[in-house]
């Protein structure tokens, strides 16, 4: 089943981002090679493709996984999550409609 990750940044983020970014993608990367990434990306702060240093907001990732708890331990270790990016993160069911 499909999982939304609704992820929230802490306030002034984009350092933090940067540390652990090649990590974070890395992880991703290897959820994309096994054509379980749905989406993924990074909410900007301000209405930009390229937010500057104004930085993100949080993240949102749909990805596959068997079970919730699956899913909850997969964001539960993302470098994001482990090196103080992520404010929260609500992770949900999510059924696919289109396209």
């Amino acid at each position: 089943m499909w999982y939304a990750f609704i992820c929230e940044d802490v306030e002034n983020s984009l350092s933090k981002r940067k540390k652990v970014r090649a990590d974070h993608l890395k992880r991703v990367e290897v959820l994309k090679n096994q054509g379980r990434i749905l989406i993924a990306g990074p909410n900007p702060k301000i209405d930009s493709e390229d937010p500057g240093i104004a930085g993100f907001s949080g993240s949102l990732i749909v990805a596959e996984f068997e079970n919730i708890e699956e899913a909850e331990i997969w964001i539960k270790d993302d470098p994001y999550n482990l090196h103080g990016v992520f404010k929260s993160v609500k992770t949900k069911p999510f059924k696919l409609t289109f396209p």
